[in-house]
């Protein structure tokens, strides 16, 4: 995805954030692929419509006037028994040539409102220790780190994804 040299890289790039429609999932593919989660299209496709039909998840994108997605951000409420209703962010990406010019922050800000129009306390976020320029980004805009943790997972045989160990 190429920054077209017409559009000025700056706060005041004009960017549209809507809520993701499955004719998005091409776009959104590539940039699930730049956060290090590849995916086709199909799988995405699959996966934005699930999610559109579940009121629990919201996915936004950020379009600029040429209709080129440029980010997502997935958000879902997290119901627990051991605390009031939050939310938590499930992926947010920008796309590499369109990043720091305040598109992340919009996406966050817009994932912020659903959740308190749902109801919610908080947003949480998880990041990947290696993904420094994110947690320098969260700290920035307001987030505070709470606790670290190790993250376990235990496949379910007959229900396991395509062979990626990483996700």
């Amino acid at each position: 995805m190429e920054n077209p040299k017409n559009v000025p890289e700056n706060e005041n790039t004009p960017v549209t954030i809507r809520p993701a429609l499955p004719a998005d999932a091409a776009q959104v593919a590539g940039l699930c692929d730049q956060l290090g989660y590849p995916a086709s299209v199909g799988e995405v496709q699959e996966r934005l419509s699930r999610l559109r039909q579940d009121r629990q998840h919201m996915v936004y994108v950020a379009e600029l006037a040429s209709g080129q997605v440029v980010g997502w951000v997935h958000v879902y409420l997290c119901p627990l028994l051991i605390a009031d209703l939050g939310a938590e962010i499930g992926g947010l990406v920008v796309d590499e040539n369109w990043r720091s010019i305040g598109i992340g922050l919009r996406l966050l800000q817009q994932a912020e409102q659903w959740a308190q129009q749902q109801g919610c306390w908080a947003v949480h976020v998880r990041s990947n220790v290696t993904r420094e320029r994110a947690h320098r980004f969260y700290e920035r805009i307001g987030y505070q780190t709470i606790k670290t943790q190790r993250v376990f997972r235990r496949i379910c045989a007959n229900n396991r994804p395509g062979g990626d160990e990483t996700r």
